[in-house]
């Protein structure tokens, strides 16, 4: 096929993303798994033939560049309501739930099903959206959740039902798209059971990590924006909606396993403020996947997980039976949290069934307190990039942060070539496209990204005074990363990775550095890439791509869903009608 080179550079000083060159035209031919790869077609997936799955379909399959098996039909019911949670035990706060429970209901299907996910809004004076984070939505943009994007928000009261196929296997989660509401409880954990680079005998399932504030994430996120000193420090780290607090109340997670297994465990990093290191005591992981993406099996002592990122790892229960430490620690080379001071071990125990129940005496590594991704990431189906997208590279997406003036309260915001991202709730940005307009708002930060599986390359660099490291989030696509560091990068093909590099949708932009990703224009739609910061969200710092925007309505088909939740979110939020106003970009 013929694909098209485009680059743009996103330079953060706070974020500036640049427009497209023009460019030249070359043949390039996506690369494909090859047939030595290929277990047995017809083998059962099981302990000891995880890379089996079923019908010619396997852990060698290309899932983007071969549709899944066919599958079933799998619904879920999610009611999110205004309540109270106390996760430690440290005391009540208001919350908001879903299902009321903390994280929220997991949700399973298998490579190749449809999910059909019904989205309740019970809450008062809220509007929602659920985001499944890293689904690839293909063809199915009007899923992704992101208010002011691809849907408007659901109106107090309303119900909405997301569907879509399962097109990847492997370990995510769900979350509220809507300002910093994911901080007060709405997210929740997803497994898509397919196929596996190495064996084990059973997975236990998903353990998400993620900071914890007393004080609600709406207050917050209010504070961070009118703050010269940065965003309040979190007050503790939960494991699977579980810790103690510094006072000893609460308990930690609990992992039982039986001496001789191998065991997966998904560890998904669900925070709104906190880098994580994990190791567990005495049992190296075996890492096997990275976001949705398996990998070429490697083994580390712990592992690093920024914002929205996921690892699966096996451990093998063949340790003395008794109880040992899995440990969490904070990169405090980037953030902070207040439970570090606590003289408390933080983290959760894995438990041999055979043992008596008792915290850990065990000892470990000690944990990195560095804010850098993990490197040793190599995808067990190989693609090539082709080093055309470096060609006459000479445009620059430039990020950075307005400065605080009293005159303006000292609101803070990033930008991206000068401009913050601030959405429009009832106006997104899918019905802009579908209208036919080119009128997206003056703080859309849009991007196009016209040409049907062009390659397109997006230099993010890091220019802001305020030299912190961002986890940034694609929307709609896995992308390469090419090549990321200190400094800046010397525009050429130099110590770049082309051939099977990196693939992922989570990855960090290093604090006064750049990070280069690519990835093909093969999913049309309108697709947000921002940091997973949670404030920096809030603060503006997302740019969105317009991808074959004359393609976008044949490609996603059916949208009376999606214009029976404009409906009745126009009828909602209009002026008197709700107790506050947007004060932040939305997202």
């Amino acid at each position: 096929m013929f694909i098209q080179k485009i680059a743009i550079w996103l330079s953060l000083g706070s974020l500036t993303f640049a427009s497209a060159i023009p460019p030249s035209a070359v043949v390039v031919e996506r690369q494909a798994a090859t047939t030595t790869l290929v277990p047995d077609g017809q083998c059962t997936n099981g302990p000891r033939t995880r890379s089996c799955w079923s019908n010619g379909f396997s852990i060698a399959t290309d899932f983007d560049a071969k549709a899944p098996p066919a599958g079933k039909t799998v619904t879920y019911n999610l009611k999110i309501t205004n309540t109270t949670v106390n996760p430690d035990e440290n005391g009540p706060r208001p919350g908001m739930l879903i299902n009321d429970q903390y994280p929220g209901p997991l949700i399973r299907a298998s490579w190749g099903d449809t999910l059909i996910i019904n989205v309740e809004n019970k809450m008062q004076d809220n509007g929602t959206g659920i985001h499944w984070h890293g689904i690839r939505q293909l063809n199915t943009c009007q899923q992704d959740g992101v208010g002011g994007v691809t849907e408007c928000p659901i109106a107090p009261g309303k119900t909405r039902t997301y569907v879509f196929k399962c097109t990847q296997f492997g370990t995510s989660w769900y979350h509220s798209h809507w300002s910093a509401q994911y901080g007060e409880g709405v997210l929740g954990t997803i497994i898509i059971d397919g196929p596996a680079t190495a064996n084990y005998d059973e997975d236990l399932g998903t353990v998400p990590l993620t900071d914890w504030y007393y004080q609600p994430a709406f207050e917050l996120n209010e504070v961070a924006q009118h703050s010269q000193t940065g965003p309040p420090l979190p007050d503790n780290i939960l494991v699977n909606g579980k810790m103690k607090n510094r006072n000893g109340g609460g308990q930690y997670f609990k992992m039982t396993v039986t001496k001789n297994k191998k065991y997966r465990i998904r560890l998904i990093n669900t925070a709104v403020d906190n880098v994580f290191h994990v190791s567990m005591d005495g049992h190296p992981f075996t890492v096997i996947t990275s976001d949705f993406v398996p990998i070429k099996p490697f083994v580390t002592d712990q592992l690093t997980l920024a914002i929205g990122q996921r690892y699966d790892v096996i451990i093998n229960a063949n340790q003395t039976s008794g109880n040992y430490w899995m440990r969490v620690g904070v990169g405090t080379q980037c953030g902070g949290n207040n439970i570090l001071n606590a003289g408390l071990q933080i983290g959760a125990i894995l438990h041999y069934a055979d043992a008596p129940d008792a915290e850990p005496t065990t000892t470990g590594v000690t944990l990195s307190t560095a804010c850098d991704d993990e490197t040793n990431l190599v995808p067990f189906v190989p693609n090539t990039v082709p080093q055309s997208v470096v060609t006459d590279f000479n445009e620059e997406l430039s990020l950075n942060n307005d400065p605080q003036v009293p005159e303006n309260d000292y609101l803070f915001r990033w930008t991206i070539d000068g401009s913050t991202q601030i959405v429009d709730w009832n106006r997104p940005s899918l019905k802009v496209a579908l209208d036919g307009s080119d009128d997206y708002g003056a703080n859309a930060n849009l991007y196009q990204i016209p040409t049907r599986d062009n390659w397109y390359l997006w230099h993010i660099a890091n220019r802001s005074p305020i030299p912190i490291p961002h986890p940034i989030h694609l929307h709609g696509h896995d992308f390469y990363i090419l090549g990321s560091g200190t400094g800046n990068w010397d525009g050429t093909t130099n110590g770049l990775t082309f051939q099977n590099p990196t693939r992922r949708d989570t990855a960090t932009l290093p604090g006064g550095g750049y990070l280069l990703i690519a990835f093909p224009a093969d999913n049309p739609g309108v697709w947000v890439m921002h940091c997973h910061i949670a404030w920096h969200a809030s603060q503006g710092l997302s740019v969105q791509f317009l991808e074959r925007k004359a393609e976008i309505a044949g490609a996603i088909g059916n949208i009376d869903e999606f214009n029976k939740g404009c409906g009745e979110w126009n009828e909602y939020w209009i002026p008197g009608n709700h107790p506050y106003n947007q004060t932040d970009s939305g997202l």
